[in-house]
């Protein structure tokens, strides 16, 4: 049963459970799991290899189904990826061309010809009622038999599986590590953690919950479990009622609340009263979500239970029926009464609010004497806010020190996103380097202290994942804003989706930029072929699954930039479908192949956001003429159907502008932060390993580290957030 679960350990963590016995021969089923795994560009570490070698053939062939399973689909190779044109990239034709020889067999066929020609009369001919176009015109193992075999590469993945615990001790470990992390969790993270809380229900608790969405989980598996939730704001019980009706803890959509059983309702009902009777102010808490509350309070039926009067408290609120003041509402009151000192003396009781409210603060101030005590609160109050409060305020004075008149981006937690003009006045520098300044001494302070730092550089330009939602799930994906090294001669984009019900047309595009974001030319299907290279072919529909390839030879690439997207000309959104994912690989010029080899895979990230065009990363070339991947994570609303890269080009390049010029904060920053006193920094050449314990901050985890060191990289980044 535990095994279940195992693959949430092996796409966390990279680390595969295994048990410490039974004893046997199983070093011939060992090899043959790492050369299967190899063939998908994965590799068992040296440790884990000899370990398997000595369990029992099928205790080994046993974990070999399941995580060969896991990185399979970990990579996207869990389902076929055919091509409309046979031999792509080869065989490409021009656009027109194309067109007009779908026309010339429709022509052909008799059940199409009269309505070919009535659209050929009328001067358009709609490119859907052509039976050549738009469907695979071969089966997929045809379109193999006209590939050669992947011609290895020193370039291509090897991602190293190390060796883990048991089943449960990984299981457990990844249950606090998630329940605790110090920023929101993407919402298949969220998801795991879910599934997870209700296997460890009853065995170790995280000391600390900082995240109120996790708390939520947890607090249903608590219930579940018999246990008393844990609960200390108003919004815990909303947010724990809609984990039993099965909605949304994070309150962005809607939840529709179904009735509770008796018992249920006792719970929430007292763990109302006791928050409100601790904290009466709490009660204005319910402003903020005053329309869920009112349906709760139909599902609840406080009226029934008048020994927890606290409880109809809220839900009065919540009608109207009783005053509660906000502490919002209070210091917007005094703002607008000119009492900027005594709006700030208020916020000191929520230093949260204080970080959040700074910039606008400062701005307010008319006087030097105000600045200061904005400062000062601040300076007060740092010990008390989040790390991820502090460095994201940290990140947003160090844009502001920027020229006014430039653009804003704004991206929502559905990384919906959009611009405008910044039309705010600069921030006063010197309060701005005074509070930057104790916002740095607060992490240093709050920073492990290590005594050897070993540092892959190519993870330095990673931003810091202030939030989960700002990263996609998938294999090699990084945080909105990261930067990382692009190594190759050919760049392949694919995106495979399957419909749930409705005929589904996703269609994949490369919009090519100059220097300026202009755009200079784009791939899609129509325009099928340019100088820097080709695209697979449109599908049009996708019962069984389909996908679209682009090629470009960067070498030839002419542009600075270059940005994949992916339009939903029909159908079902991107978190209707069955499935749906994005990703690249990087082949050498020489390399065969299929059109989808999972060796080369270098990302491969799943479409789940809202909006009808995903901008999952945008590829840009430097000064030194290396390109560089700098990732988005976006989504623009686009229409509701024929979405075109012809039409968005505009607002792309807009957004890309936004996205380019603004400083991440990143883990260069806190590598910085760390690097006092007595610690030794080594930067990892990429060979050799110190022989004792260190912390690694990498990409990837090296094979041979020693077994006492901690250990970062992108799959629990945010570990590196201080508390």
């Amino acid at each position: 049963m535990v095994h279940r679960l195992d693959p949430l350990v092996i796409r966390h963590t990279h680390r595969v459970p295994v048990p410490d016995g039974p004893a046997g021969e199983g070093a011939v089923a060992a090899r043959q799991f790492d050369a299967a795994l190899m063939s998908v560009g994965f590799k068992l570490s040296a440790e884990l290899l000899e370990h398997l070698s000595g369990l029992a053939r099928d205790t080994v062939v046993g974990i070999a189904a399941r995580t060969l399973r896991t990185v399979r689909e970990l990579v996207g190779d869990h389902v076929r990826h055919n091509v409309y044109f046979i031999d792509f990239p080869a065989g490409v034709p021009d656009t027109f061309d194309f067109w007009m020889r779908c026309v010339t067999e429709a022509l052909a066929d008799d059940t199409t010809r009269a309505n070919t020609l009535r659209q050929l009369s009328t001067g358009v001919v709609d490119l859907l009622t052509l039976p050549a176009y738009g469907a695979y015109q071969h089966t997929y193992a045809r379109m193999l038999a006209h590939h050669d075999e992947l011609i290895a590469a020193a370039g291509d993945r090897l991602t190293v599986l190390h060796r883990g615990g048991s089943s449960e001790t990984e299981l457990t470990a990844l249950y606090l590590a998630l329940a605790g992390s110090p920023t929101p969790l993407g919402e298949e993270a969220l998801g795991d953690l879910r599934e997870l809380a209700g296997y460890c229900a009853d065995g170790p608790q995280p000391a600390e919950i900082p995240v109120r969405e996790n708390r939520a989980v947890l607090n249903l598996a608590r219930v579940m479990a018999g246990s008393q939730p844990l609960l200390d704001t108003v919004t815990d019980v909303l947010r724990l009622a809609c984990a039993f009706a099965g909605g949304d803890v994070t309150l962005r959509a809607p939840t529709r609340l179904r009735a509770l059983p008796r018992p249920v309702r006792r719970t929430l009902l007292a763990g109302l009263d006791a928050v409100v009777a601790a904290a009466p102010a709490k009660l204005a808490d319910v402003h903020a979500h005053r329309e869920m509350w009112k349906r709760l309070g139909e599902r609840l039926h406080p009226h029934e239970y008048p020994r927890w009067p606290h409880a109809a408290d809220v839900f009065a609120v919540a009608r109207g029926e009783k005053a509660a003041r906000s502490l919002d509402g209070r210091v917007e009151e005094l703002l607008a009464a000119g009492d900027l000192t005594g709006a700030v003396a208020l916020l000191k009781s929520a230093p949260g609010k204080l970080f959040r409210s700074l910039d606008r603060l400062l701005r307010a101030a008319r006087t030097q004497e105000e600045r200061d005590a904005v400062v000062a609160a601040a300076e007060q109050t740092v010990p008390d806010v989040s790390g991820r409060v502090v460095l994201s305020v940290r990140e947003h004075l160090h844009n502001r020190a920027r020229e006014t008149g430039e653009r804003r981006v704004f991206v929502n937690r559905l990384g919906r996103a959009w611009v405008t003009d910044d039309t705010r006045p600069p921030v006063p520098a010197p309060a701005r380097d005074r509070l930057i300044g104790a916002l740095d001494a607060e992490l240093r302070r709050r920073l492990p202290a290590t005594d050897h730092l070993l540092i892959d550089p190519d993870v330095l330009d990673v931003a810091l994942p202030l939030s989960g939602k700002a990263t996609a799930a998938g294999l090699g994906v990084l945080p909105r804003g990261s930067v990382s090294p692009v190594d190759g001669e050919l760049l392949r984009f694919f995106v495979h989706w399957k419909q749930t019900e409705r005929t589904t047309d996703y269609d994949l595009s490369a919009l090519l930029l100059d220097a300026d974001y202009a755009t200079d030319s784009w791939l899609s299907y129509t325009n099928l072929r340019e100088v820097e290279g080709e695209h697979s072919g449109d599908i049009t529909d996708a019962p069984d699954g389909a996908s679209e390839f682009i090629d470009l030879r960067l070498g030839a690439v002419r542009s600075a930039c270059i940005v994949p997207q992916v339009d939903i000309y029909a159908g079902e959104g991107f978190e209707e479908t069955e499935e749906s994912f994005f990703g690249f690989m990087l082949r050498e010029a020489g390399q065969r192949g299929r059109p989808f080899e999972p060796r080369t895979v270098r990302m491969k990230s799943e479409l789940r956001g809202p909006g009808r065009v995903a901008l999952p990363l945008a590829f840009l070339r430097g000064s030194d003429g290396r390109w560089r991947a700098k990732w988005l994570h976006l989504y623009l609303k686009g229409a509701p159907a024929a979405n075109r890269v012809e039409d968005n080009r505009v607002t792309v390049a807009t957004l890309l502008r936004g996205i380019v010029e603004r400083e991440q904060l990143t883990v260069r920053h806190l590598t910085e932060l760390m690097t006092g006193g007595a610690t030794i920094v080594t930067v990892w050449d990429g060979r050799t390993l110190p022989a004792g314990p260190v912390t690694y901050i990498g990409l990837e985890r090296p094979d041979g580290l020693h077994p006492a060191s901690r250990i970062i990289t992108p799959e629990n980044l945010r570990d590196l957030i201080p508390a």
